[in-house]
C-alpha cells in the first residue's frame, strides 16, 4: 500500500494473467504456470454422438506464498471451481503445470485438504469420527486420532459436539466440522471451494471471523474460492479475480484493512501481527464492512469483474454495484 487508502493491484501481462509476484529468498507454495484445462462434451448442434472441446481455465499463472490467504473471485461458471479442483488433484491441466513447494502436483494427496460447499460428511460417524477420517488414511493410531480431533473441534468451537451425529447439527455447525476434518491430518494448504455459500447471512459472517481466526492460529496457506465480493476483500490479503470463460486471471488485488473499523483509543482500529485488520477483535465493536476503506476495495473488485483493470481503478466510488456474480 502506497498510503492510506490506497488500492494496489498487480499489473496484468499481454495474455491477460497477472504477472506472478516476486517472493525474494523462496519458492512459493504453489505456483500455477499457464495452466489450461479442457473437456470433451457432447455438442448438441453436430447431431447424435457429436462431442466438441470445451475450455474451462485458460492460461492461468499465479503464485501464491506460504502462509498466504487468497482468495478467488470470478463470474459464474467461469472455472473457479475446476481451478480448485486442479489445486487439489482432482482433475490434470490440459497443458501447464501446478507446482506445490516446487514439486508438480499429479494427483490428490494429503498435502493438500478441501473443504467443499456440501459438508460431505459421513452420516453414520459423529463429528469427531469424521474428523478422525482423514487420520485413518495416515495410520493414526485409535487413541491419537482421537486426541488430534478433540483438538481440532476444540479450534473450532465444537467440543461439546463432538458425540452428535450430522442430522444433530446446524449447518454451520456441520462446516465446522469439515473444517476441523480437513485440519486435522495437518495439510499444508487448505483449498476451499465457496464454503459458506449455502449458510445463512449471520451464520456466514461468524464463520468467516471464525475462519480468519483458525487462520491465524495454524498459518496455513488458504485458497478460497467464492462468487461474493465482499467476502472475497473480507477474508483475503489479495484477492484474484477471474474473467467470464475460459477463466482467466483478470488482476490481483492487494488488500490490507489495518486501520478499516471504528478507531479505538489510540486512534488505530486493532492489529494483527502481520499489520492486517483484526475482523473479529475490534474492541470498539466497529463494523469493518462498513468503512470506506473496506468499501474502496470492494467497489476495486466490483469494477475488475466488470471491467478492464484500468476501468477498475479508475472508476467512480459512487457506482451502483452488485455483492455478488
Amino acid at each position: 500500500m502506497s498510503g492510506a487508502g490506497a488500492v494496489t493491484t498487480a499489473r496484468p501481462s499481454a495474455t491477460g494473467s497477472a504477472a506472478a509476484p516476486d517472493f525474494p529468498g523462496s519458492t512459493p507454495k504453489l505456483r500455477l504456470e499457464h495452466v489450461r484445462k479442457e473437456f470433451i462434451v457432447r455438442d448438441a448442434a453436430g447431431g447424435r454422438g457429436a462431442r466438441k472441446r470445451f475450455t474451462a481455465v485458460e492460461d492461468f499463472t499465479l503464485d501464491v506464498r506460504a502462509g498466504e490467504f487468497l482468495t478467488v473471485v470470478g463470474p459464474s461458471g467461469c472455472g473457479k471451481s475446476t481451478l480448485l479442483d486442479l489445486l487439489g488433484g482432482l482433475t490434470e491441466p490440459t497443458s501447464g503445470r501446478i507446482l506445490l513447494d516446487g514439486s508438480p502436483v499429479t494427483g490428490p494427496g494429503l498435502d493438500r485438504g478441501v473443504v467443499f460447499q456440501q459438508y460431505a460428511l459421513l452420516p453414520w460417524r459423529s463429528a469427531r469420527a469424521n474428523v478422525e477420517f482423514g487420520l485413518e488414511a495416515k495410520g493414526v493410531g485409535r487413541a491419537a486420532r482421537a486426541r488430534v480431533a478433540d483438538e481440532y473441534l476444540d479450534l473450532v468451537g465444537l467440543t461439546a459436539f463432538a458425540d452428535r451425529y450430522p442430522h444433530e447439527l446446524s449447518g454451520g455447525m456441520k462446516q465446522r466440522v469439515a473444517i476441523a476434518r480437513s485440519l486435522a491430518f495437518d495439510p499444508e494448504v487448505l483449498l476451499m471451494d465457496e464454503p459458506f455459500a449455502a449458510l445463512d447471512a449471520q451464520t456466514r459472517e461468524s464463520l468467516q471471523d471464525e475462519l480468519l481466526r483458525i487462520w491465524r492460529t495454524t498459518g496455513k496457506t488458504i485458497v478460497f474460492i467464492t462468487h461474493g465480493i465482499e467476502e472475497s476483500v473480507y477474508l483475503g490479503q489479495r484477492v484474484a479475480v477471474m474473467t467470464p470463460r475460459p477463466g482467466r486471471l483478470q488482476t490481483v488485488i492487494d488488500v490490507d484493512l489495518a486501520g478499516a473499523g471504528d478507531a479505538g483509543p489510540s486512534g488505530d482500529a486493532s492489529r494483527t501481527d502481520d499489520g492486517t485488520a483484526d475482523h473479529s477483535a475490534d474492541d470498539t465493536g466497529g463494523d469493518v464492512r462498513s468503512s470506506a476503506l473496506f468499501g474502496r476495495y470492494r467497489h476495486e473488485v466490483w469494477s475488475a469483474l466488470h471491467g478492464s483493470p484500468t476501468q477498475a481503478q479508475g472508476a467512480a466510488a459512487g457506482t451502483q454495484e452488485d455483492a455478488h456474480v
